[in-house]
């Protein structure tokens, strides 16, 4: 047996395209065509009785006088689900401007959704021009548009296809209701705009966390910035992750010239340091890109009894610095490698993990992302360095990797157009003498960034995406180019305000707030003023942010939520006056 589909058509005129949609469309395709004039007024235009009495002997349902932004009140409708609803060149009527069809389309959409399947389509097809996407020839300018992406997004619905409205593929269509007349739309141009549901924004909560570190068990608790990037698995033996992909690729080149071992242990996502010795695990790291953790316990393990030596409730440890840190780098764990038993001078030892970074927001760089270490000892005079060079060159320079090699020769950085000093090759001198003349090379590159180059992918949030057509497409394609699922989605730009005093503020801390009381729904953020009071000694700070998500449906209603909850946070977490 055939699964039923069922169609649903508004705002039809003389119900021409659902008579040559329901010739096309084969069996098991159930159409129900309404339209907003009474049957009286419908029949008055040309063709229209024809095609009524056409679709009522394939069995569709004919409707009159329905409003199609008020759907879920129709008795003949509310106890359907749809597979499709289509909306061919919707129009307010009489000459209505840019705003009026804008409303009409956001309450379409709104009405659209509460009879749609869950992977149903929404189809809109507009004259050529008045979307307002890239596709559109000419572009008009977005405020001359009826902004349809942004008009979806108030019901939760994303751009997921974009495509020339085909009148050859239907015969007999005949465009009508041209100011309410019985004249036709210019459809030359015209654009089919398919729609589906985004996942909602959800609400990340603090995560709470055990370590064992030795000896010692810390408790602690993840803040909600971070929540989401935790126990993803992306690297896990089942997973087709384009990082996992990546990591295989770079380790498969890597092959063909070292032996290369994977070390399959975990290295825990919590170390101990001092903000003084970051220097001595790497140099490029400063205290404040670290997140620092401070324990609500601490335990230590004496002959299976469990004491507990710190039992002191957390504080806000939004810049707290002590002992204990998310891992902000695998270097960490260079040390730990070269002493273990198994290292073997000659093999390539290879470990990846998440690690933590405090970064301002940006589309290139996130807080949290993978990365690929691997250390090795080989001979001086076998030159290491330069072969890994060599090596990385012929496989990544393609990507828009370049390789910038500092002044000592020993060491060298991986950049790209977006994100410099993104990976480091390093060369250091053996301190074992029964190793004399080798050389310890150190890798440490950052698998997101490396994903987002090699498969196009614009905005690194992608990778994190929770919506399971990011990673069908990889499922099917493992080194296929990446194809976005939510098309041309709209931006909206805010600023924000405030007095701050310059002795205690701290920049990371703004971003951290911003991240978790947005929802992660900034892309960019730019300071674009700068004022400091000549007697009080306050600073006045205004900062441009620009909301855009790459996988949601992120509307105008949303973001001045997200915006007056950003303020409403601001003042209480960071000490500052809003503006």
């Amino acid at each position: 047996m055939f699964k039923t589909r069922e169609f649903l058509l508004v705002g039809e005129g003389n119900f021409s395209f659902s008579a040559a949609l329901i010739e096309n469309a084969g069996d098991g395709v159930v159409v129900t065509a309404t339209c907003f004039q009474s049957e009286e007024d419908t029949n008055r235009q040309e063709g229209a009785a024809l095609n009524i009495q056409r679709l009522r002997e394939r069995g569709s349902i004919v409707l009159f006088e329905v409003d199609c932004t008020r759907l879920k009140e129709y008795e003949d409708i509310k106890h359907h689900l749809y597979e499709c609803v289509i909306f061919n060149f919707p129009h307010c009527g009489r000459k209505s401007g840019v705003k009026k069809n804008r409303i009409l389309l956001a309450k379409f959409f709104q009405s659209a959704i509460a009879v749609l399947k869950d992977n149903g389509e929404v189809h809109v097809t507009l004259c050529n021009g008045q979307g307002g996407t890239p596709c559109d020839r000419p572009i008009r300018e977005w405020h001359n548009s009826w902004q349809v992406v942004a008009m979806a997004a108030e019901a939760g619905l994303i751009l997921s296809e974009i495509h020339p409205f085909d009148c050859q593929m239907y015969q007999g269509y005949r465009c009508t209701g041209y100011r309410s007349q019985d004249k036709g739309f210019h459809v030359e141009g015209g654009l089919t705009h398919m729609f589906t549901r985004s996942l909602p924004y959800t609400v990340p909560e603090k995560l709470k966390m055990e370590k064992t570190i030795g000896k010692e068990t810390v408790c602690f608790e993840i803040s909600a910035e971070l929540s989401e990037y935790l126990n993803r698995n992306f690297l896990g033996p089942q997973s087709h992750h384009p990082v996992k992909t990546v990591q295989e690729l770079l380790l498969r080149e890597l092959k063909s010239v070292w032996p290369v071992c994977t070390i399959n242990k975990e290295f825990p996502e919590l170390v101990t340091c001092l903000p003084e010795t970051l220097q001595e695990y790497d140099p490029n790291l400063s205290h404040s890109e670290v997140y620092w953790i401070k324990p609500t316990h601490t335990y230590l393990f004496d002959q299976n009894d469990r004491e507990q030596v710190n039992g002191e409730p957390m504080d806000d440890q939004l810049s707290f610095t002590g002992s204990y840190a998310l891992r902000p780098s695998l270097l960490f764990h260079v040390q730990e490698i070269t002493q273990n038993e198994d290292f073997s001078p000659g093999t390539l030892h290879a470990a990846s993990g998440l690690v933590f970074q405090r970064v301002p927001i940006s589309s290139s760089r996130s807080s949290a992302f993978h990365q690929l270490l691997l250390v090795g000892m080989f001979p001086s005079e076998s030159h290491p360095l330069k072969c890994f060079r060599d090596s990385l060159e012929s496989l990544l320079t393609t990507y828009g990797v370049s390789f910038e090699e500092m002044q000592t020769g020993q060491q060298f950085w991986m950049n790209s157009k977006t994100l410099s000093k993104f990976g480091r090759v390093t060369s250091l001198p053996s301190l074992a003498s029964d190793l004399e003349g080798s050389q310890l090379i150190v890798v440490a590159i950052n698998l997101d960034h490396l994903a987002t180059l090699i498969f196009g992918i614009s905005d690194w949030r992608l990778l994190w995406s929770a919506d399971p057509r990011f990673l069908r497409q990889f499922e099917l394609n493992p080194l296929g180019a990446f194809c976005p699922f939510s098309l041309y989605p709209p931006s909206y730009i805010h600023d924000i305000s405030f007095w701050m005093d310059p002795d205690s503020y701290e920049e990371l801390d703004f971003h951290a707030v911003i991240r978790e009381a947005t929802l992660g729904a900034v892309k960019d953020v730019v300071l674009v003023d700068r004022f400091r009071h000549p007697h009080m000694g306050h600073a006045s700070l205004c900062y441009r942010l620009t909301y855009q998500s790459p996988d949601r449906a992120l509307s105008y209603s949303q973001v001045l939520g997200l915006q007056s909850q950003l303020r409403k946070v601001l003042p209480m977490r960071l000490q500052v006056t809003l503006r």
